[in-house]
């Protein structure tokens, strides 16, 4: 989105849909309440298709000991999904997490969020 109003809006939008009660969608409110930077991006994937990839990613992270939040359980909801969904993403206002948002196609309700710990010295 561009303009400062249309970014307002959908902040304000991705605030109201992270109200889940689970530690990812938690962490990623309170990164955009406290300025992260965000993307929502157009078009749409088939949710199978991140289940599977988020899939491999839950078992690097594993394997490599990459703290995340809530990614077993978005990989379970997106293979539940059974329905395309657009991805958004925040990016904590020190660089320290990144979010991932999964959320329907017309973009109105979240269908999983997972963080992931960036690596020290990433840049942001």
């Amino acid at each position: 989105m561009s303009g400062g109003g249309a970014e307002a809006e959908e902040r304000e939008l991705l605030v109201r849909l992270l109200v889940g009660d689970d530690e990812a969608s938690v962490a990623a409110s309170e990164a955009l309440l406290g300025g992260a930077a965000h993307v929502v991006w157009d078009g749409t994937w088939p949710a199978e298709r991140y289940a599977h990839t988020y899939a491999v990613r839950l078992r690097h992270t594993r394997r490599t000991g990459v703290e995340t939040l809530g990614l077993e359980r978005a990989v379970r909801l997106l293979g539940l999904h059974g329905r395309p969904v657009r991805l958004g993403q925040i990016t904590a206002a020190d660089g320290a997490w990144i979010h991932l948002l999964f959320l329907t196609e017309d973009g109105d309700a979240l269908v999983a969020c997972t963080g992931v710990r960036r690596a020290t010295g990433s840049p942001p």
